[in-house]
Formats: structure tokens, sequence, C-alpha cells
């Protein structure tokens, strides 16, 4: 599904100028737009496996019946057109799949609402989710899905995040813990370098994460729209 005919199904413009866009295996257009020192988060497609009703998954632990490593997911949303500071109120959808690669709403698991949720940015910008720390699926490194909107449910920006790879990467770590559930390991696995949502780089999409496999990860990150 585009996004387009997402936001049309949710019922629910300031325009920049590009300095590079490229086309994903969606057809999406992919736009990174550099403002002085504050850059425009990417946009990205929805996906696939967009959530059918973000309006009512309102909550903070989204694992459902999901098991894997605990990871914690913190953004900041900052308003572009008002110099980056923080923006409160603002509604932000995240989804992504569980440790074997799975959605729910969608295929086997179309009756359940796992991994997904919604929370409203706080004074500081930030919401708060508990989940667990993605699988991966044929084509795609690891990521998460966000979609922001305005208070009164104008969409703002459709992006991903995206996972540092390495050696001894939270996803090389993750993946090679079978005892958590985890056994596809990292053979196939396609990386963020050949990852055709992010061929335009993950720069504006790359988030901090510490932690470990037995106490969890903690995936910080700061998400720039125009507001």
């Amino acid at each position: 599904m585009h996004r387009k005919e997402f936001l049309k199904k949710l019922g629910f413009s300031t325009v920049v100028t590009p300095v590079l866009i490229a086309c994903n295996a969606n057809d999406e257009e992919v736009i990174a737009t550099n403002v002085g020192d504050c850059t425009l988060t990417n946009t990205e497609t929805a996906g696939p496996y967009p959530t059918k009703n973000p309006s009512s998954l309102v909550r903070t632990d989204i694992r459902v019946d999901r098991t894997g490593v605990d990871l914690t997911v913190d953004l900041t949303i900052q308003n572009r057109n008002a110099s980056c500071v923080a923006m409160q109120g603002v509604l932000v959808d995240i989804w992504h799949c569980d440790k074997d690669g799975n959605y729910s709403e969608y295929s086997s698991f179309t009756s359940v609402h796992f991994l997904r949720g919604r929370q409203v940015t706080n004074s500081e910008g930030k919401v708060g989710f508990t989940s667990i720390f993605p699988g991966w699926y044929n084509g795609r490194a690891t990521h998460i899905h966000v979609h922001i909107y305005s208070a009164t449910g104008t969409s703002l920006l459709v992006t991903q995040i995206a996972f540092p790879e390495g050696t001894n990467s939270a996803v090389a770590l993750v993946n090679a813990a079978t005892d958590k559930g985890y056994t596809k390991g990292m053979s196939g696995y396609t990386y963020n370098a050949n990852d055709n949502v992010f061929s335009d780089g993950v720069s504006t999409e790359m988030p901090t994460i510490t932690g470990n496999v037995a106490d969890g990860f903690a995936l910080t990150h700061t998400i720039v729209v125009n507001g």
C-alpha cells in the first residue's frame, strides 16, 4: 500500500527543496533536506504492513504476547520549522516485526495487534515504548516504522529507524541469541547498505543503542519533522 493511500484510509504543507531523492522498492520517494544544523529526517515508505487503526492502540507496552530480547524505544520529536524545538502533543505511531519477521494484523496474524502502539509527546517532545528487539526478513535490514501526526491528525512524517551493524553490534548479538528465540542468525541478512528502502543512506535514521542481550537494549533517537 502506498503512503498516500494509507493516509486517505486513515481519514486524515510545507514546501522543501530536496537535495537527495531516491526510489525504494515500493516506488516511494525518499527525501533528505538539510537546513543549517537542523536536518529533516528522511521520509520512507510506510511499508506493506502499516497499522490499520492506530488510534485504538494508545499504549506504552507494545509487546502483547511477543517474546525476545527486551528493547525500550525512546523518541524525541523536533520541529524543523522552529529551529528544531521539541514538539509537544504530536502523535507518534510505531510498529515492527517480531523476532521471526512476522507483523501483526496481516497474513496469519490478522486478529492480533502485537508490536504496534501510539503515544502523544510530552512537553519535551518525547515518547517511550517497551518492546522487543525486531527480527529480520528477506530483503530488509532490521528496522522500526514510525508515523508522526499533528494533534489534529495531519501527517507530518512517515519514516523508519535503522540499526547500527557490525561484529559487536546489537543486531549481531541479538541474532546470535538462540536462547532468546532468535534462530535465523545473520546468514542471508540484508545490510543497510543493500536495503533499497535505505538506499539514500541512514544518517538521519540511525539511533543510539545501548545495553546487552541479558538485560535488554535501549534505543534513543531524535526525529525532525516539518511541524
